[in-house]
């Protein structure tokens, strides 16, 4: 009787990994599918790509970029200095930058807090370290901080000081996403 109880335990054990391996599996097919067949590609445990590294920073560079335009719109709009406007657009670059993850973390059924813990865990060091790169950039560009909207030398400064916070964070976000932090957090809820 002893050996039939060890072997159910057994049987019950194996069977609850097989589900549970199943469950990796279906998960990973879900990832390659959703990441667009990037192979290689495993769970945010596994083996983290440059392109799911790639990807997150394109996610959380199209928030920055968005709050970055609109910040210096306004200000330049309102006739605020430089300070000012680049204030504006850094909180802005924070704002929108959390809020492409939220919209996608609530969109899988996650309540409002959880999913305002889970974009900040995913997106402050993704994003400040953007924010240092792009603001640096402009801040010692000649000319960049005074050119205006109208200017070619306003966007080529921002579209370069953009490319370059985007090659610097990509490592960032591969580190963090090794480490099951990032947007690795953020996948979970995406399965």
């Amino acid at each position: 009787m002893n050996d039939s109880h060890h072997g159910h335990a057994d049987h019950e054990a194996h069977t609850g990994h097989e589900a549970h391996a199943g469950h990796e599996h279906h998960g990973d097919a879900e990832q390659r599918e959703h990441h667009s067949g990037h192979n290689g590609h495993g769970s945010h445990n596994g083996p983290v790509t440059w392109a799911m590294a790639a990807k997150a920073t394109l996610h959380c560079l199209t928030g920055c970029t968005i709050g970055e335009v609109l910040g210096m719109i306004i200000g330049t709009a309102l006739g605020w200095g430089n300070l000012a406007t680049m204030i504006a657009a850094i909180v802005l670059a924070f704002f929108f930058g959390y809020a492409l993850t939220l919209r996608g973390i609530l969109g899988a059924g996650v309540d409002l807090r959880t999913a305002v813990r889970v974009a900040l865990a995913a997106d402050t060091l993704s994003i400040a370290v953007m924010e240092l790169i792009d603001n640096g950039v402009i801040a010692v560009w000649p000319g960049a901080m005074d050119a205006h909207l109208s200017e070619a030398l306003f966007w080529t400064a921002l579209a370069l000081s953009l490319a370059l916070a985007f090659v610097v964070t990509t490592p960032v976000n591969k580190w963090m996403i090794g480490r099951g932090k990032g947007h690795a957090v953020v996948h979970q809820y995406h399965h």
